[in-house]
């Protein structure tokens, strides 16, 4: 019996404050052990942006103990999908990694109502991204 194996998905954004965030917060709470998930920055702000910490509780996830984390090879190297959000060329590319770039606009500096209509995007995209993995969203 082998044991199935668990894809692994890096989402990355340029402050790893935002949209990569409620990205890898959505991949998380809907396939669970599932899939492995990780978050980076090619420049992580200090803090995750509080309006996108207060969207997510809207819709009962917290991220609120997160913390912005910097780019590197070796979490590029370690993921099977790489999904960059607007971090440009400073994202590495390694052959053989399926590399997505999804367009969103970037919350920075914008306020919890700005933010709802980024995080209803990000999680349809999950849930599309969920469907092409072959693996059926948990029921939240």
């Amino acid at each position: 019996m082998s044991t199935p194996v668990v894809p692994s998905v890096l989402f990355v954004c340029v402050h790893n404050a935002g949209r990569s965030q409620m990205a890898a917060a959505f991949l998380t709470h809907l396939a669970g052990s599932r899939v492995q998930v990780r978050s980076a920055g090619s420049a992580p702000a200090d803090a995750v942006n509080p309006a996108v910490v207060e969207a997510m509780a809207e819709a009962g996830i917290d991220i609120s103990a997160e913390t912005p984390k910097v780019l590197t090879a070796e979490a590029v190297q370690a993921s099977d999908v790489v999904i960059t959000m607007g971090c440009g060329d400073a994202c590495p590319y390694f052959p053989g990694k399926r590399y997505l770039d999804w367009t969103l606009t970037d919350p920075a500096g914008q306020g919890v109502a700005a933010v709802r209509p980024i995080r209803d995007e990000i999680e349809q995209r999950i849930r599309g991204l969920l469907a092409e993995l072959d693996i059926p969203p948990a029921s939240a």
